[in-house]
């Protein structure tokens, strides 16, 4: 199964208020060999729900965005990059690209947020969900593992944030405002770290 490890930056927290404005991705197969990376502006429809306060986490203007592609023409641009990276072809005539898509699992740091705002996004162009309804989250999976570790007497991050994760792995940004493809290219970064973490852990019984 294909993975995808998203990131999107958005104009708000809402996602049925607020709206997709960058989409970044870091696309991996079966063995998590990488395939690709994309990255895309994306220019919102609903212009009132851009805030200055997302505008100071992502540092993009609404200016900035005025010659970005719209959602509508985005969605099917990420699908077909996906399926030109995985080296699928679709038969002559075959519209509907989700038998193709259904086992790309989307991945990313609490990531239920991103798919939220991508399914919100879906609905509203009218278009079908293509991709797996399983998901992949550092989040979770650190809290697992590190839960682990420090019941063993072993060092932990602070907290479970994509910045306290990925330092704990001597990994950070290379500036301070959030870019969706660097995001996901650190959090892609971050599963391989952990699941390192994980192939070394052994169980006595």
């Amino acid at each position: 199964m294909p993975f995808l490890v998203l990131d999107l930056e958005m104009t708000g927290p809402e996602p049925d208020w607020n709206e997709i404005i960058q989409i970044g991705g870091v696309l991996f197969d079966d063995d998590w060999h990488e395939k690709g990376r994309y990255l895309t502006n994306v220019y919102p429809e609903n212009e009132e729900a851009f805030s200055l306060y997302s505008e100071k986490v992502h540092n993009i203007s609404l200016k900035e965005l005025e010659d970005a592609p719209m959602i509508y023409d985005v969605l099917p641009e990420l699908e077909n990059w996906i399926l030109e990276k995985l080296n699928i072809r679709l038969p002559a005539g075959q519209l509907d690209k989700t038998p193709y898509l259904k086992n790309v699992i989307i991945c990313g740091q609490s990531v239920i947020n991103d798919i939220n705002f991508m399914r919100e996004a879906y609905r509203l162009e009218k278009m079908k969900w293509p991709y797996s309804r399983t998901l992949l989250d550092t989040h979770t999976l650190g809290y697992f593992v590190f839960r682990i570790l420090k019941q063993n007497g072993k060092s932990v991050p602070r907290g479970l944030s994509l910045k306290d994760i990925a330092g704990y792995f001597g990994l950070e940004r290379e500036d301070e405002f959030h870019n969706a493809l660097e995001d996901a290219v650190l959090t892609a970064q971050c599963f391989k770290e952990i699941f390192k973490l994980a192939n070394a852990m052994r169980i006595s019984l």
